[in-house]
């Protein structure tokens, strides 16, 4: 009697798909696109096994990623807002791991403030610093902090006063940790600093590589999505080469070109110097913590979303990543985007097969954040539809 060949066992097993999305800005959560695409998945192959697996990649939506993959407990804790207004910001308490999750967005966010608040020259990031202290009041052993989503430039000065750091003028007077005051440092005060943080690993997780200073640096790049004015980005940009000096003398640390320091307005650069902490990729941790490696076993097709895919998806945002380690195992990795943009061939090579888009026909951006969730489980569904077909 003849065998079963390879082939005919995997046709007659049932198909496994894993579904891990980023989340969708201004139209879903990463969870509510896994959620999407499982339904049009379903609909595509009723007897498939669908993993729902929603990814970050330090931007905003990292703490919902992680709070189900750490079994952690969303805290809220009132904070100092980006421009001094109290705000309730919430991080994520792990127990059982002693790991607390902090977002930047939540307690110092672009999307907190409205249009004529934005202002990258009087935003701080203290009440981002308000959290780590919250977490190491927590007892947390290790900090994960998410970098995206940021309204700030002040290079964590207002962090690092949180945490017991001083920033003094010539003539000994405070600094307000703003951007616009950078300049006026001329003396770091660490001898109040918070003790514990020497006994608690911080990792500080984005998606980007800017340099803390010049044309790819915090306020070059991203100032101008804060309200900055060239003028301001200017003023700004030695701001931060002015602190990095400082801190390269008074603190010994080289921070200024580190890959990842211009996140945040220039907290990365802080979080370093002042917090002690370790830069990483976002997406590559958070798959880690994920497991996505062990959910990729046995998969016969992986599908990952994102609101705007482009060239700069290759440059450490997850569906880049995810679709990598896809393509390390010999599994095919389909994106699905609100969003296509030019010059994605080198996609490709990392491992996105193919993009479908969206947008079922012309529509306004409006209509496409609104329907979000049914336009993908529609593009979900023909994805696979279409894989599925070739077999």
């Amino acid at each position: 009697m003849q065998q079963p060949s390879t082939t005919d066992a995997v046709i007659n097993r049932m198909p496994r798909i894993i579904l891990a999305p980023n989340a969708l800005k201004g139209s879903c959560t990463a969870a509510a696109a896994a959620a999407a695409m499982a339904r049009g998945s379903a609909r595509a192959l009723s007897e498939a096994e669908l993993v729902e697996l929603p990814v970050a990649d330090g931007g905003d939506g990292l703490a919902e990623v992680l709070t189900a993959a750490l079994h952690g407990e969303r805290r809220s804790v009132r904070v100092t807002g980006p421009r001094f207004a109290p705000v309730d910001a919430a991080l994520v308490w792990s127990p059982g791991r002693r790991t607390t999750v902090v977002e930047m967005a939540l307690a110092s966010g672009l999307a907190l403030l409205a249009g004529p608040e934005q202002d990258a020259t009087a935003t701080t990031t203290l009440g981002t610093g308000e959290l780590l202290r919250a977490a190491l009041d927590l007892g947390a052993r290790h900090i994960i902090v998410g970098l995206g989503g940021s309204a700030t430039n002040d290079g964590g000065i207002g962090m690092a006063q949180a945490l017991g750091w001083r920033f003094l003028d010539a003539s000994g007077q405070p600094v307000a940790p703003v951007g616009a005051r950078l300049a006026d440092i001329a003396r770091i005060d660490g001898t109040a600093r918070d003790a514990r943080l020497d006994q608690v690993r911080i990792e500080a997780v984005c998606d980007v590589d800017n340099p803390l200073t010049g044309p790819r640096g915090a306020a070059a790049v991203y100032g101008p999505q804060k309200g900055a004015s060239p003028a301001q980005v200017a003023a700004l940009d030695a701001g931060l080469a002015h602190l990095a000096t400082l801190i390269a003398r008074e603190l010994g640390r080289e921070i200024a070109d580190l890959p990842g320091a211009g996140a945040a307005g220039g907290r990365g650069a802080g979080l370093v110097a002042f917090a002690g902490a370790a830069l990483r990729p976002g997406a590559d941790l958070v798959l880690d913590l994920l497991a996505l490696d062990r959910h990729l076993a046995g998969a016969d097709l992986v599908l990952t979303a994102e609101g705007q895919i482009d060239a700069q998806t290759a440059y450490g945002k997850a569906p880049a990543a995810v679709a990598a380690r896809a393509k390390a195992r010999g599994i095919p990795c389909i994106a699905i985007a609100g969003g296509i943009g030019a010059d994605i061939d080198a996609l490709h090579a990392i491992g996105i097969d193919a993009v479908f888009s969206l947008c079922r026909g012309p529509m306004t951006l409006d209509e496409a954040q609104r329907d979000a969730e049914t336009l993908l489980a529609d593009a979900a569904e023909q994805a696979v539809r279409a894989f599925f077909a070739g077999r």
